[in-house]
């Protein structure tokens, strides 16, 4: 059966490269800009701002599953050594939670389109901080996770080849 299935390749994926990352960036970009527009838009009243972050917010809420595939795909095959597993837990752990989390700020923020379009309470904003704040705690873990512990790099999967890191 598994003769079917590509090989791995130095990076110890099927494919080039990671696409985790790659889709994860559009989920940072998307939630960090929704943000500003909603705060732009609140203070000098440009409801036009609020459409902008509104299909941002969809549309990372999307993407952040795609991402969450492709990562627990990914971190599946990393082999994690034991000084890692803490990081890339917590890393799982906040992934999935901001997935919840910004499933739920969006269907919130669709609500609010959909009852007063020209404007966003302020506890809006005040809880689009607080996911700006734990997107970036993700970010820190996710750049931890590469460039500390080197999870798909080439010197890190042939160290694990050979039995170097446990």
């Amino acid at each position: 059966m598994f003769e079917y299935l590509p090989a791995l390749n130095d990076h110890n994926l099927p494919y080039p490269d990671t696409i985790h990352p790659i889709v994860v960036h559009f989920v940072i970009a998307m939630v960090l800009f929704a943000f500003v527009c909603d705060v732009i838009g609140f203070f000098t009243g440009k409801y036009r701002l609020f459409e902008a972050s509104w299909w941002n917010m969809f549309f990372a809420t999307i993407s952040i599953f795609i991402a969450i595939i492709f990562g627990q795909f990914e971190a599946g095959l990393a082999e994690p050594y034991d000084a890692v597993e803490s990081v890339l837990n917590l890393h799982t752990l906040l992934g999935w939670s901001l997935s919840g989390i910004l499933a739920a700020i969006t269907a919130w923020r669709y609500v609010i389109r959909i009852r007063t379009p020209y404007k966003v309470p302020f506890s809006y904003l005040a809880i689009g901080f607080i996911l700006t704040v734990l997107v970036g705690i993700q970010v820190y873990l996710g750049d931890k996770l590469v460039w500390v512990y080197g999870l798909h790099t080439v010197p890190v999967v042939e160290a694990l080849k050979e039995g170097l890191l446990q």
